[in-house]
């Protein structure tokens, strides 16, 4: 007997559907999938980078010790100098709704752009999308790495500064208990919500993102500038009294919202910090948990909409994006790429090309320029917000220190953006050197030019920071060679990281790799790192200790800097042009060394 044909589509999705995996299985093969990777990474780490690994865990465990010193101190500052305890308690509250608004708005676009690059930028999904595999899974097992690395970077930054308030003010043990529940249930609701978004701007909009863009650039700007207007028309005078309290704690309310999972987060711990004999400590307990069972809720809904949205969005938003083609128009060379071409004249005709094609692949490649966007647009935020108070006599002091604290807070942004982007460039370019070999240009032409892409790139938006946190902080109105010198130190640091970052980089090459993740996470991304991190502290210590001592000995502020500044000479001006000549001088060799050093290691690589 023939079986109609109208049957047969029926009865083979039915067989299909009963080869397939259930959901619970298909879940245990890819976290059997996870571990056995994750054995193996483990495993060749240690045999064959251990010291690697040794050097991460020592700056992680350096870089969590100083922070714990420092929110120590800052609460026992909090709990000793503010005797007030309703003034103190809102203040703390105030404090940390306002940490972790900012981590809130960072995972967010963090898990956004990994989650991204994830999906439709690496070579494991095309396989997957291959299989009989459900795309809510696919799109679960990324998403299971993005909350990974998004708890791991919470966690490095907020532990310090929970264990240190919890020991100031003498938490019970079930406030230590809560600390990683509240983590990990606050980390998934805001990378619940970046991934969400993720899905459905690449699906709604595949072909319209330059719209986007441009939508979210104006976004961006009205919200800077309203930030900076009212950071430039702030102007208290009284400083550390109850009007300034007031008043800073009334601009802190906009972080006080009860819909944000931030307030949800801080007002949990804050309620399980209460002291074990205060008699409304069970009652805190108790709403601590209602907090946390607030959290979590919310971050399985967001996990069980993630699902729903990946069935509907991820195979056509990756069909899409494969299938995207360009329209046929003459080519011709854009506004921006002819002004970077003219201003570079002065260089070689072939690195200008090579700059311009650089700038067009970072441009063209929003993991890239979409991390830079949000770091150094969230510095300029905290420049435009810090606060133009009328200092004077010993806290004018510390304005020029803090003022170097800012310039070195770039730097170390700008050496993670240079081992991040520009170390792995060398290494991804390997790859495609037979296309370079062809042209008639030497392999010096082709690192000069990652040199000059990185050093220029950079010293436009770094040095651009840099002094507007000296007009937040009134510097040139009390000293314009400070200012100066502040510039001076940031195109040092410019010059020496992106020479550093493209040393190593033809040094220290991994030519078998496609990820720059994982390049610049290799032997050569942590040295480089490590060796950026202590450059950027000579920098400072050259400019920035003359420059305190000098102040010191010129306005009569203190009397040890006084001593200390004419017992060794560094109080004059002439030590703080000295320290200048050290600058120029350390960044010089910075940027001669590791370029000699790439350039004798990159003529001879084999590729």
């Amino acid at each position: 007997m023939v079986m109609p044909i109208a049957d047969s589509p029926r009865r083979d999705n039915h067989d299909l559907q009963r080869c397939l995996l259930s959901p619970a299985a298909e879940t245990r093969l890819f976290w059997r999938l996870r571990v056995l990777v994750g054995r193996s990474l483990l495993q060749g780490a240690m045999r064959t980078a251990r010291l690697q690994v040794i050097s991460v865990g020592l700056a992680c465990s350096a870089l969590w010790i100083g922070l714990f010193a420092l929110f120590a101190g800052g609460f026992y500052f909090m709990q000793t100098g503010l005797v007030h305890s309703g003034m103190r308690t809102q203040l703390i509250h105030a404090v940390f709704n306002l940490f972790f608004l900012a981590l809130t708005i960072m995972l967010v676009f963090s898990a956004a752009i990994i989650l991204y690059g994830g999906l439709y930028r690496s070579e494991e999904v095309p396989h997957l999308l291959t299989t009989p595999t459900r795309a809510e899974r696919i799109v679960q097992h990324k998403f299971e790495e993005t909350a990974f690395f998004s708890c791991w970077g919470f966690l490095l930054m907020a532990s310090p500064m929970l264990l240190a308030y919890g020991m100031v003010v003498g938490a019970a043990w079930y406030y230590y208990a809560l600390l990683l529940p509240f983590v990990i249930s606050f980390v998934l609701v805001p990378a619940g919500i970046g991934a969400n978004l993720c899905l459905l701007v690449v699906r709604l909009i595949p072909t319209a993102r330059v719209h986007a863009l441009v939508s979210v650039g104006m976004l961006a700007v009205a919200v800077t500038g309203f930030f900076g207007y009212r950071a430039l028309a702030y102007n208290n005078k009284d400083v550390m009294t109850p009007t300034w309290f007031q008043d800073v704690l009334t601009r802190l309310q906009f972080s006080e919202q009860r819909l944000l999972p931030s307030w949800w987060l801080s007002t949990g711990l804050l309620e399980a910090a209460e002291p074990a004999d205060s008699p409304e400590s069970r009652p805190a307990w108790r709403e601590s948990l209602l907090f946390l069972t607030v959290l979590t809720s919310n971050a399985l809904l967001l996990n069980l909409l993630l699902g729903r949205v990946a069935n509907w969005a991820l195979r056509p938003s990756f069909s899409a994006l494969q299938g995207l083609t360009r329209a046929n128009r003459r080519a011709k060379v854009g506004l921006f790429d002819r002004f970077i071409f003219a201003i570079s004249r002065p260089l070689p005709n072939a690195t200008r090309h090579l700059i311009v094609k650089d700038l067009r692949i970072f441009r063209r490649d929003p993991v890239q320029w979409s991390q830079f966007a949000i770091f150094f647009g969230l510095l300029s935020l905290y420049f435009f917000n810090v606060r133009r108070f009328d200092y004077s006599g010993v806290m004018e002091r510390w304005v020029i220190l803090v003022s170097f604290f800012n310039v070195a807070v770039v730097g170390l942004l700008l050496s993670t953006f240079t081992t991040r982007f520009i170390l792995p460039a060398i290494s991804l370019e390997g790859r495609r050197f037979w296309i370079l070999g062809t042209a008639p240009i030497t392999r010096d032409t082709v690192l000069w030019g990652k040199f000059w892409f990185a050093c220029g790139g950079s010293a436009l938006p770094c040095c651009t920071l840099v002094l507007l946190s000296d007009l937040a902080l009134r510097i040139p109105a009390r000293s314009t060679s400070i200012a100066l010198l502040h510039q001076f130190s940031c195109l040092a640091l410019c010059s020496g990281l992106s020479a550093m970052a493209v040393g190593f980089g033809a040094r220290l090459p991994n030519l078998r790799e496609s990820s720059p993740s994982r390049i610049a996470a290799g032997f050569g991304g942590t040295l480089n790192l490590v060796l950026s991190s202590l450059y950027i502290t000579a920098i400072i210590v050259c400019t920035a200790v003359p420059c305190f001592l000098w102040h010191d000995t010129d306005s009569g502020a203190s009397a040890a800097g006084m001593f200390v500044g004419g017992y060794i000479g560094l109080g004059t001006t002439a030590s703080v042009a000295a320290g200048a000549v050290a600058t120029l001088v350390l960044g010089a060799i910075t940027t001669v060394f590791p370029l000699r050093m790439g350039l004798r290691a990159f003529r001879r690589l084999e590729f």
